[in-house]
Parts: structure tokens; sequence; C-alpha cells
């Protein structure tokens, strides 16, 4: 819980480099939750 409130957290930084590594920080965390919320499909035979 407390990973998905820093989402709604205004960005921190003050210099746009920090920002933008701030930034991709925050889409991998997110990347990473919907991959480990998706469900994985195999077919059967």
């Amino acid at each position: 819980m407390n990973c998905l409130k820093l989402f709604s957290e205004r960005i921190m930084s003050r210099d746009p480099d920090r920002q933008t590594a701030e930034i991709q920080i925050r889409i991998a965390i997110m990347n990473r939750f919907s991959a480990l919320g998706r469900a994985e499909i195999k077919a059967v035979r």
C-alpha cells in the first residue's frame, strides 16, 4: 500500500534530470505490479 501512496504524491525533485529518473522509477514499479497481477495464459490440449 505504501508504494501505491507514492504514485499520488507530487514529484519531489526540482532538477529536471532527477524528475525524469523519479518518473521512470514510478513507471517501473507500476509495470512490475501489473506483471505480478497478470494471469499467464497457456494452451490446453
